[in-house]
């Protein structure tokens, strides 16, 4: 699809996500409160920072589009609803942001650099639109349908795409170090072929395979829709795909449950998939 957002409105969602990131490299220097929520995840100052920054930013240039974020979003049970917006409230807009102010908050609390901005733009529950910031690493991916995708760093901008692992390579395998490392592991003992196992944070995993320095993200444990969605865009846009275990694409909406299913995150068209038995 081609044509919902602009070249320069993907600019300005980067300004957005990179004013969020301000914020929170504020409080990575200068600390600020932790503490957790309900589900026992934490939260801190930085992620309700970067919220109201990037909901004042979306507000202000994207207003008929309603917004649903990690902090601010109205949870009923195991779904959602779009938060009000510009004095509206449209649960069942196929259009809307999807976000995560503050990715890998684990990792913002170790100090590792490995935490992202997510925003994504979602339509018709797919991700046709997304920025990942990693401010304390100084990488922004970003891409949009009919736009393109891109990296920028100290090198500056360019397109990335993934890349086909060769077949006499080692499958370049990356992954969480906190969520899921048991099942990982098994599904590690039933390749075929040889392979490397690197660890990350946030949703820079789906980013390297989009820049073609990895090859596959099995995630066998629990995401919600806003982990995954901004990183999903860059993926899809850079020539991979996310599916669930049965092949199918993670589809995003307040009519879909908040929880993704297990899914394999891979380059090329998404050519890689979990064995069946952990289907």
């Amino acid at each position: 699809m081609n044509g919902l957002i602009t070249e320069q409105q993907l600019r300005t969602l980067c300004l957005i996500a990179q004013a969020a990131g301000q914020e929170i490299m504020d409080v990575y220097a200068h600390g600020g409160l932790v503490v957790d929520k309900e589900d026992q995840s934490p939260l801190t100052e930085a992620d309700l920072r970067a919220d109201r920054v990037i909901a004042q930013g979306l507000a202000q240039h994207f207003a008929p589009w309603p917004v649903v974020s990690e902090e601010s979003h109205e949870a009923m049970g195991n779904s959602f609803l779009v938060s009000k917006h510009a004095g509206r409230a449209d649960h069942e807009s196929p259009t809307f942001f999807l976000v995560d102010p503050l990715d890998g908050t684990k990792e913002f609390i170790k100090r590792s650099g490995e935490f992202t901005v997510n925003i994504a733009l979602i339509h018709a529950g797919q991700a046709v639109a997304g920025v990942v910031l990693a401010p304390a690493l100084g990488e922004l991916f970003y891409g949009a349908s009919g736009v393109g995708v891109f990296k920028r760093d100290e090198q500056g901008v360019r397109p990335i795409k993934t890349t086909r692992p060769h077949a006499t390579n080692p499958l370049r395998v990356i992954g969480s170090r906190s969520h899921g490392a048991d099942k990982v592991d098994q599904w590690l003992q039933t390749l075929d072929r040889p392979y490397t196992f690197v660890a990350a944070g946030s949703s820079l995993k789906f980013c390297r395979i989009a820049e073609g320095l990895a090859d596959v993200y099995p995630r066998l444990g629990p995401t919600c829709q806003w982990d995954t969605a901004a990183a999903q865009a860059v993926l899809a846009l850079a020539g991979g795909a996310v599916t669930d275990l049965d092949g199918q694409p993670l589809a995003y909406g307040p009519d879909r449950p908040l929880l993704n299913p297990e899914f394999v995150a891979s380059g090329v068209g998404g050519a890689i998939h979990l064995p069946a038995k952990f289907s």
